[in-house]
């Protein structure tokens, strides 16, 4: 089941977009195109864009997050407070391939008045991964950090062309965020190769990880589809049974942004056919850790993946 289109989405919540709409449209003409107090008004909405736009914009922009720790993108609908923020932001990054599927239009629709910039478009359409049974296109790009590395200079593109007086300073912090973003995938595919082959397999709630997996040489399951507005069926959870019973997988892993009921279900089904599941941890999938921790930005969020799948399969966890 596909996120649900405006059109058919609920009443309340389609009249709210309408009105969010006919504000952008009266702002048109209206927004700001320089500097304000030395800094950029930048808006994003997933914490991973914020991070980014932060380190590459350094002390030229004033970032402003709208989905927080535990935020679930999918199916998150703008709110009043969000409209006010976006007015205001002379440059928005967003996720863009569907990620925000209920802020489309809205983001259309500023795109017309102010840059506002899909940052997963900057991945090749060759280098997206698309669901075969629903041609989606999954979003989750940022697992993958090579093709992270590919939004940070789309990110310094965009700004260097929105101020272009700031583009040397761009370009040094992006070379800069680069090089430690090459290191961290070095760090990634260094750990995941200590998991011999046969225990690389990674179960989750819904199908975030599937760039993970690609680039660093991890088998991934899940019951739910790339969205969660879809939901995982009894038949989706009894094949991830079947699947975990049949590899004898040891440990499955909760999301930060995702209910874990489907995942406990799927420790219970195999538990009653005699294989001991064990819940090794949780991932960051659609959202980062608290602001000011390790884990809240896009390189602690990375390394917490990797380090707490590693110990999991490999039964180090503490």
């Amino acid at each position: 089941m596909s996120p649900k289109p405006l059109s058919i989405i609920p009443a309340k919540a389609a009249l709210f977009i309408a009105a969010v709409l006919a504000l952008l449209l009266a702002g048109c003409g209206g927004a700001t195109t320089g500097q304000t107090d030395g800094k950029i008004n930048v808006v994003t909405t997933v914490g991973m864009i914020a991070d980014l736009v932060s380190n590459i914009g350094g002390e030229h922009v004033e970032v402003v997050q709208l989905m927080g720790p535990g935020v679930d993108p999918h199916l998150y609908t703008a709110t009043e407070s969000d409209v006010n923020k976006l007015l205001d932001a002379q440059i928005v990054f967003y996720g863009g391939l569907d990620l925000e599927a209920r802020m489309v239009e809205i983001f259309e629709q500023m795109a017309k008045d102010r840059p506002a910039i899909p940052v997963g478009e900057a991945v090749p359409e060759d280098e997206r991964l698309t669901k075969p049974d629903s041609n989606l296109t999954d979003p989750h790009i940022w697992m993958d950090v090579q093709l992270w590395m590919l939004a940070a200079g789309g990110v310094r593109d965009e700004l260097s062309k929105f101020d272009p007086a700031n583009e040397s300073t761009y370009t040094a912090n992006a070379e800069a965020y680069l090089e430690r973003l090459s290191a961290l995938d070095e760090y990634a595919r260094e750990q995941i190769e200590r998991i011999p082959e046969q225990q690389r397999v990674l179960v989750t709630a819904h199908d975030a990880c599937q760039y993970f997996g690609r680039a660093y040489g991890i088998e991934v399951f899940a019951p739910q589809g790339i969205s969660t507005a879809t939901e995982a069926g009894v038949d989706d959870i009894r094949r991830v049974v079947d699947l975990v019973v049949e590899r004898q997988i040891p440990a499955l892993f909760v999301e930060s942004s995702v209910s874990p009921d489907t995942v406990e279900a799927i420790q219970q089904g195999a538990q009653a056919r005699g294989q001991e599941v064990t819940i090794g941890g949780q991932l960051y999938s659609d959202s980062m850790g608290e602001p000011g921790t390790p884990d809240g930005t896009y390189e602690g969020m990375i390394r917490h993946n990797v380090d707490t799948i590693v110990a999991a399969l490999l039964g180090e966890q503490a």
